[in-house]
């Protein structure tokens, strides 16, 4: 489809984003950096006659603390997020993963908003957000809600937005004292190449045990993964690179059958554990204010 056919809006507040988005309803698409955007309407991935440019909505920029919680507005670019001091000290996690998305100039036009509501499976910035308990708040005809981040993909490339509904904001509340995240990833190749499977680890020490632990898949499944398991059979436990490398044994089996051109289940399998095993010990080490976890022999 010739992007010269397809009719451009720019509104200029919320209310008048979504009501734009209800009139048009799957003939119209938000456009926030278009980096996923305009290449899938250029692959005739997305068939949307009606762009509705968000970049006059500034109720959607920027990172802020607000009661308790840090709060990023889903227009805030994703270089913004990866060199942000807000962000790293709140969750160090998102940082490293947004730094990791495309090159620079791909980041300076990405949105933390777009990399939610494209839903692609390999998408960078969930598995952190959902790791750090993250909620999304979104705005529609019919009011507001709130979602859990895990809750908000349903499929690839889909999410719970309702026709006309906005994501506004991605909510992270505070993660407490003595918690320490991490992020890892692993490519086909260096640059900007697209993750074939991703792990984000958030760690919380008391009395030298892991409190509380939360681990996060991405590009493994159709949408980002939460696991449970792994979380319970860490908590209770002294952090040690020993547990760690038979907890991340576990990661083999959270993994689903999802495969494409970029990756294998065997590549993604062999993989997880090791990515999932640094993820923890990074993020032990930083919830300890150390530089390292008790290591293996080698």
């Amino acid at each position: 489809m010739s992007i010269a056919a397809v009719a451009y809006h720019r509104p200029t507040s919320l209310a008048a984003a979504c009501a734009l988005g209800r009139e048009y309803g799957a003939d119209g698409a938000f456009l926030a950096g278009g980096t996923e955007l305009l290449p899938d309407m250029h692959r005739g991935r997305e068939t949307a006659r009606h762009l509705i440019a968000l970049d006059a909505v500034t109720d959607l920029l920027g990172a802020r603390e607000a009661g308790g919680a840090l709060r990023i507005g889903a227009l805030t670019s994703i270089a913004h997020i990866a060199r942000s001091p807000l962000v790293r000290a709140w969750h160090q996690a998102l940082a490293e993963a947004a730094g990791a998305i495309g090159s620079p100039p791909i980041r300076s036009r990405a949105t933390i908003g777009g990399n939610f509501c494209r839903a692609v499976p390999c998408a960078d910035t969930p598995a952190p957000c959902i790791a750090a308990d993250a909620r999304v708040r979104l705005v529609g005809p019919d009011g507001e809600r709130e979602l859990p981040a895990e809750d908000f993909f349903v499929g690839s490339r889909r999410t719970a937005l309702r026709p006309g509904e906005l994501l506004v904001e991605v909510i992270l509340p505070a993660q407490g004292t003595h918690t320490g995240s991490h992020y890892q990833r692993f490519t086909r190749r260096r640059g900007a190449a697209l993750a074939v499977a991703s792990v984000a680890a958030r760690v919380t020490l008391a009395d030298g045990v892991i409190s509380g632990a939360r681990v996060a898949y991405g590009a493994v499944s159709d949408t980002p993964i939460l696991s449970a398991r792994i979380a319970s059979l860490l908590v209770g436990q002294a952090p040690s690179d020993d547990l760690f490398a038979q907890v991340a044994a576990v990661s083999i089996e959270e993994a689903l059958a999802v495969v494409d051109v970029r990756r294998s289940d065997s590549l993604r399998r062999s993989v997880l554990p090791v990515l999932t095993r640094r993820a923890l010990i990074a993020a032990a080490a930083r919830a300890a204010g150390c530089a390292s976890i008790a290591r293996r022999p080698a």
